[in-house]
């Protein structure tokens, strides 16, 4: 798609998005001026509020393992993010002799077939164990077979340096096709902390907990989406303090409900003894879940975002999944200005921003 403002004109890069959730990697793309023409989502409970919180790309439902090559489109590069559970610390970690950790072999199957300019793929820092170090290596290497072959960046990040306030350590693999005759640098930019104050403090009030067996209270939330889960918390929760104080940037937002951080309101949980903490005798009360709306500005979604879902649960587990929009935008800055610099693309692309005014050919 091509704009013309002024008698300049604007090219578009185009993306296709794999393993796209509830989109927050997409999200920081298109805030960066890429177009997502076309997504990946198998999970049925997250499809609606991938659909309706971007309304213009083409959303393909079908699992990675059954889409040929051709059925996607051509595009400048290939985003996502594949299932992490068999790469975390905290699970089994079985790694890619987990079927869900294969599906990295799918993802490079399309991108040798389809050649964009670059690619980014996010995961868990638990890749980087040692028992995953050869399986590691084996997919680097893919990476850098891919059909011509791709100059791969690869490196882990905190959110919490890039206008995200959380602590959240993710690995990054970057990328750029080999007859473009570069490779990306990581920017070695950061920037001040944001604290939990500066994230949630106006959503203080208002909230609601979930209905008995966690439902959604639906429209009589008052800020959307501003629920917390209700129910126990296991023995594995309660072996180490899960409150940040408002000063402080917030634990990692994980896909399950049962693990959310607890509300800087409350004070740190106190120590009993090793692996042992409670919360505070008489201030009990204090002690919830950061709601859902909430781990969603931690996650630097915007709040007209809006996450559709029956089960509680199920809002936690799309954000928890979800490439933080921030960190998204900046990675894809980077990604921009750097093919840009190199000449891979028109350098006037590097403005989606157009008047009402223009005319769109």
């Amino acid at each position: 798609m091509w704009y013309i403002e002024n008698l300049k004109i604007y090219s578009i890069m185009k993306i296709v998005s794999f393993f796209s959730g509830a989109g927050g990697l997409d999200l920081g793309f298109k805030k960066a001026g890429f177009e997502i023409i076309w997504a990946n989502e198998y999970d049925k409970e997250i499809c609606e509020t991938y659909q309706k919180n971007h309304p213009e790309t083409f959303l393909d439902k079908r699992s990675i393992v059954n889409i040929p090559a051709d059925d996607v489109p051509a595009c400048d590069g290939i985003i996502g993010g594949p299932p992490c559970q068999s790469w975390s610390e905290a699970g089994a970690a079985r790694g890619i002799k987990d079927k869900r950790g294969q599906l990295f072999y799918d993802f490079i199957r399309i991108l040798e077939a389809k050649q964009p300019k670059f690619f980014l793929a996010e995961n868990v820092s638990g890749m980087l164990i040692n028992k995953h170090s050869d399986a590691l290596e084996g997919i680097k290497e893919l990476f850098r077979k891919a059909g011509v072959g791709y100059e791969l960046s690869f490196q882990m990040l905190n959110a919490a340096d890039y206008n995200v306030p959380q602590d959240r350590k993710r690995v990054f693999f970057i990328g750029i096709r080999k007859d473009l005759d570069f490779k990306f640098e990581f920017p070695t930019i950061k920037f001040p902390k944001i604290t939990l104050k500066d994230a949630i403090w106006d959503l203080r009030e208002g909230v609601l907990p979930a209905k008995e067996y966690n439902k959604t209270n639906g429209s009589d939330c008052k800020i959307v989406n501003h629920e917390y889960m209700i129910g126990s918390f296991s023995s594995i929760f309660m072996s180490r303090n899960r409150v940040r104080s408002w000063g402080e940037q917030s634990y990692t937002i994980q896909a399950g409900g049962r693990h959310a951080p607890i509300h800087p309101q409350a004070p740190k949980m106190k120590f009993i003894e090793q692996n042992i903490r409670i919360f505070v005798p008489g201030k009990e009360h204090l002690y919830r879940r950061l709601s859902v709306r909430e781990c969603a500005r931690i996650q630097t979604f915007p709040d007209d975002f809006i996450f559709h879902y029956t089960n509680v649960p199920a809002g936690y587990k799309m954000i928890g999944n979800a490439v933080p929009v921030n960190l998204a935008k900046f990675l894809a800055e980077s990604i921009k200005a750097q093919l840009i610099a190199n000449g891979s693309i028109p350098e006037k692309a590097k403005n989606k921003e157009v008047e009402k005014s223009s005319v769109v050919i």
